[in-house]
C-alpha cells in the first residue's frame, strides 16, 4: 500500500473475492487504520475488479467511514489516471460524501465527474 496526499493505494490483491478480502483485512487494513489514526480524510484506491468484489469493498469503506467520522473515507476502483483524478477532484468538492465506492473507467468518467459540483 502506498500513500500520496490522502490517497492510499491498496495494491494488487488476489483475483478470488474471498482471498482478496482475507488478504486485505490481514495485510492492508492495519496500515489503513494507522494512517487514519494520524487524522485527515482518506481515499482508498483499489485496482479494477469484477462485480464479485463490490460488496466486501463497500463493506470496508462503510465500516471505516463510520469508525473514523467525522473524517471522510471513500474509495475509488479503477486504473485510468484521468478518471481517478476526476473522481478525486469531485470528492474534494463534495464535503458531505463519505463511505462511498466510486468505480471509474476511462470511458469519459472524467468528463462526467468534472461536470459535477
Amino acid at each position: 500500500m502506498s500513500a500520496e496526499a490522502g490517497m492510499l493505494r491498496v495494491g494488487v490483491l488476489p483475483t478470488d473475492p474471498l482471498d482478496a478480502s482475507s488478504h486485505f483485512h490481514a495485510a492492508v487494513l492495519p496500515r489503513i487504520r494507522d494512517a487514519l489514526a494520524q487524522g485527515g480524510d482518506c481515499v482508498l484506491l483499489f485496482d479494477p475488479a469484477d462485480h464479485t468484489h463490490r460488496e466486501w469493498r463497500l463493506g470496508v469503506v462503510h465500516g471505516l467511514a463510520r469508525q473514523y467520522a467525522p473524517m471522510r473515507v471513500n474509495a475509488i476502483a479503477g486504473d485510468d489516471p484521468q478518471a481517478i483524478a476526476a473522481a478525486l477532484a469531485y470528492l474534494s468538492r463534495a464535503p458531505g460524501v463519505t463511505g462511498q465506492l466510486l468505480p471509474v473507467a476511462g470511458t469519459d468518467a472524467g468528463a462526467m465527474l468534472s461536470l459535477q459540483g
